[in-house]
């Protein structure tokens, strides 16, 4: 009597990785933290005054919200399938179809084509022409090479990179509420704007309609399942790291909502180019704008690298 053998081999995403998992919490929480935390923020409170008025947390909160529900499912999906590849793994373990993983994963590499190419033209042009006058399609090509051979150069010089700017994006948002903090310690600004809604809108439409415009500021994070075969223990590591970059991100942004709110009128911060900066200026604090347009270059850079991955 023989001994029954399984003769089927085992899926490509249950096989033993050969990528180094050298990807650690920390390292993971501030990749992904630096996803989220892009350079749209800037432009954001503009837009969103016209939706909402002063009640610019309000949206802000219900978009985490969403955020966060929808970083549930892929918390749950990296801890069963932790491999490189993301929603192509994911489309082909639901649907036992290499035809629709290829098309699911070659939309993500469109998208992120596309995104790489539309940073690097805003780096080169409309940011980084604000201290040097470079031809934007040149330097743009020039950008792309150089975060092209970052992401080659290896994983860990890649999150080291990451881990910098991420640090440079944060401290530029901390700094426009510490501005607003030191504006209302001298008796500035005007707090009550913060729950006052444009003339004749209805509130619960006007935030739903706010939050789905800020929902795409806390995109980004899916691009981190493209890096969970290369994280040590991702089913502990990869939900704690994901949910607490989201929570930081939304902290973050709140505050930087009210601040705005209570820095400017929302007439003011919808007819402004760039709101972040108006607010700063109106805190009467010395901060001279082309540093907080270094931070929004780095903030387009810093985007432009992980949309490379």
């Amino acid at each position: 009597m023989t001994t029954p053998t399984n003769d089927v081999a085992p899926p490509a995403d249950t096989e033993k990785s050969k990528l180094k998992q050298r990807i650690t919490g920390p390292l993971l929480f501030l990749f992904i933290l630096g996803d989220v935390l892009g350079a749209e923020i800037y432009a954001l409170m503009g837009v969103l005054s016209k939706e909402v008025g002063g009640t610019l947390w309000a949206p802000l909160a219900l978009a985490l919200v969403l955020a966060l529900l929808t970083a549930g499912s892929y918390a749950e999906l990296v801890t069963k399938y932790p491999k490189a590849g993301g929603a192509a793994i994911f489309a082909r373990r639901a649907f036992k179809s290499q035809i629709i993983s290829f098309i699911v994963g070659l939309s993500m590499l469109a998208a992120g084509v596309t995104s790489a190419a539309g940073l690097a033209i805003a780096f080169a042009g409309q940011y980084l022409k604000t201290f040097l006058d470079v031809p934007t399609i040149p330097t743009a090509m020039v950008f792309l090479v150089l975060v092209a051979a970052l992401n080659a150069r290896g994983i860990s010089e890649s999150f080291k990179s990451n881990l910098v700017m991420t640090v440079i994006e944060v401290s530029g948002l901390v700094i426009v509420i510490a501005c607003v903090g030191l504006m209302l310690g001298g008796g500035g600004g005007g707090v009550s704007r913060v729950t006052q809604f444009p003339a004749e809108s209805s509130p619960g439409l006007a935030i739903l309609g706010g939050a789905i415009i800020a929902y795409y500021s806390f995109v980004g994070f899916e691009t981190s399942t493209n890096v969970a075969e290369e994280v040590r223990d991702p089913s502990k590591v990869y939900p704690r790291a994901l949910f607490g970059a989201l929570l930081v991100a939304g902290v973050v942004y709140v505050l930087v909502g009210l601040a705005s709110a209570i820095a400017l009128l929302a007439e003011k911060l919808s007819a402004s180019s760039g709101p972040l900066l108006a607010v700063v200026g109106a805190s009467g604090v010395g901060v001279p704008q082309w540093g907080l347009s270094s931070y929004r270059c780095i903030s387009v850079s810093g985007c432009g690298r992980t949309a490379g991955r």
